[in-house]
């Protein structure tokens, strides 16, 4: 009976000492970042499209991480500089990914800068790219016989036209879902000592 009293308090004290290095303490380093220059909070266009990014699960196949060059070549497949704590301020939840069946995302908007690349991509991935295994999202489009005049129309290739004719438009939420991939763009400069955090020289890359 003696031992229990001794045994509880060292066990409540490796639990107090834990929450505070793995939990209080982080979350205490994370509260202090600002965000980075250039790096703008969501329109609410821009939210809404990312709440539709995390319902559709897109966080499954896409990072938003691109690693420094000791780690990935991300920086030589066209996938900008290493991220830092800065340029994710906004996110909430933040939305790193843990594999990569597709590209990196997080400066999609910098590569692919065109709403209708965008709108084509989300209604039939082939029509972009013949060997893709991105699944189709034909639910966020309507098709109209006559669409209104502030539709917006979707290019797409005749080989992937709708069976029955019509003209592709897209619902609010393909637009919106665009708005966000459009706003992934983290191409400013980042701070040389967040960038030195990370093991990436800004000179060296040069």
């Amino acid at each position: 009976m003696n031992k229990i009293f001794p045994l509880a308090v060292i066990a409540f004290a490796i639990l107090a000492f834990a929450t505070l290095m793995l939990v209080i303490l982080p979350a205490a380093q994370i509260r202090t970042v600002a965000p980075a220059e250039g790096l703008e909070p969501y329109t609410p266009a821009e939210a809404r499209g990312r709440q539709h990014y995390v319902d559709l699960g897109c966080y499954y196949c896409h990072s938003q991480q691109p690693r420094s060059p000791d780690q990935a070549p991300d920086l030589q497949r066209g996938w900008g500089r290493p991220t830092t704590p800065s340029d994710y301020v906004y996110d909430n939840p933040h939305l790193l990914g843990t594999m990569r069946t597709g590209p990196d995302l997080m400066n999609v908007g910098v590569r692919m800068p065109s709403q209708g690349w965008h709108l084509t991509h989300l209604y039939q991935p082939r029509a972009i790219e013949p060997t893709s295994i991105m699944p189709a999202y034909p639910f966020l489009f309507e098709v109209k016989q006559n669409p209104d005049e502030d539709d917006v129309i979707v290019p797409v290739p005749p080989e992937y036209a709708p069976a029955g004719g019509g003209t592709v438009v897209a619902k609010q939420s393909a637009l919106d879902l665009t708005d966000y991939l459009l706003s992934l763009d983290r191409n400013y400069p980042a701070k040389d000592w967040e960038l030195r955090d990370l093991g990436y020289d800004r000179e060296e890359a040069r």
